[in-house]
């Protein structure tokens, strides 16, 4: 029986020396560090250095003004490649442009330059340091006004002329997509895997059921615990953003605001990943069923996340379900807060989205551990 008659003990005491201890068993664990620290580091350097990656559609912003019912729009619609963004104002406009989240702004006008055919101008705004999209956009523009020429009109002129001009903007590289990515996969692991080995492992050698005859407190256990992944989660972190940064050039729109203010925002993902560790150990009660549920929870939302592929190239019924995982919200955010700048405050959707799983969560980890 638990002796309650004791004097209370320091709880913020007991949940330090429990972290330091958690902390020396998972850098000395040869799986926390695999899984949480190499294989991050190895995926960021193969898709650091990748060059012209194919990527999803290319989005196009439509000018207010477009002439939208023309044939040479109606032939982009129909274009798997290329995704028109529509209603956006000329201000919504040039902060996409500026962020890197359009690749080009797009209007077609009438220019009445035939009398007998009607005739179009088709004009492509891109930012200065977009390289890869658009070449591929204009070819696809190009192959969509060709199309129509040979179909409508096969011995007359085109029934359009494309220009391009340019504008100031950031360059949107691969690691700027990847990074924030393996930071996420690097909490995840070490969340759901390191949480779940670790307390079934004190449960089953009785470390907790001797630590329920001590003052130490429930919330003590689960703070060291805490404690001692986030320590692990700020090393890998900053050897994983410092790859990033002075080797590939990741993008830290801030510097080093932008930079504490992604580690700040690690932590929704830190208590929503730890709690579901938490869950799997208080659940289950034997060891090797660990490993098969753990990856049926981690597993889906590292394919399905947008961790090495936009969520955009999965089909339209899949992305909603892909949009309410815990992971995508946390992903995007960090993305947001790193290239586009983004404040904590100004993430709404995925701040909600963030805090609704940790209340879940939360709850059920609470109620799922178990002294022995």
């Amino acid at each position: 029986m638990p002796v309650n008659n004791r004097p209370r003990g320091n709880q913020l005491r007991a949940a330090l020396t429990l972290s330091k201890y958690s902390l020396i068993a998972t850098l000395r664990s040869p799986t926390s560090v695999v899984f949480s620290l190499l294989f991050p580091l190895i995926f960021i350097v193969v898709f650091g250095e990748m060059v012209g990656d194919k990527g999803p559609p290319v989005k196009v912003a439509v000018a207010p003004g477009c002439d939208t019912i023309n044939p040479v729009y109606k032939a982009m619609m129909l274009t798997g490649s290329i995704k028109l963004e529509t209603g956006l104002s000329a201000t919504e406009i040039g902060d996409a442009m500026q962020k890197g989240t359009v690749s080009a702004v797009l209007k077609i006008v009438p220019d009445g330059g035939m009398s007998f055919i009607p005739h179009y101008q088709v004009r492509l705004t891109a930012a200065d340091t977009t390289q890869e999209g658009v070449p591929f956009l204009k070819m696809l523009i190009n192959n969509a006004v060709e199309n129509i020429d040979r179909r409508a009109w096969p011995h007359n002129p085109t029934i359009a002329n494309l220009s391009l001009s340019r504008m100031p903007g950031h360059l949107h590289k691969t690691i700027d997509f990847i990074l924030p990515g393996q930071l996420g996969f690097s909490l995840l692991m070490a969340g759901v895997f390191g949480s779940s080995f670790l307390l079934f492992s004190l449960r089953q050698n009785l470390v907790l059921k001797r630590l329920r005859a001590t003052p130490v407190k429930k919330r003590a256990v689960i703070a060291g615990e805490m404690l001692s992944r986030l320590f692990f989660h700020v090393i890998a972190f900053v050897i994983m953003v410092g790859l990033g940064y002075f080797v590939f050039g990741f993008t830290l729109v801030h510097g080093w605001w932008t930079f504490l203010e992604m580690l700040l925002f690690s932590l929704f993902g830190l208590g929503i990943f730890m709690g579901l560790g938490f869950v799997i150990s208080g659940v289950l009660q034997n060891e090797s069923s660990i490993t098969p549920v753990a990856n049926t929870i981690t597993l889906p939302q590292i394919l399905l996340c947008g961790l090495f592929f936009p969520i955009e190239s999965y089909p339209h019924w899949l992305q909603s379900f892909c949009n309410v995982l815990p992971l995508t919200f946390f992903v995007d955010g960090l993305r947001k807060i790193a290239f586009d700048g983004a404040m904590i405050w100004e993430l709404p959707v995925q701040v909600t989205g963030l805090l609704l799983w940790t209340v879940v969560i939360g709850v059920w980890a609470v109620k799922a551990f178990k002294w022995e």
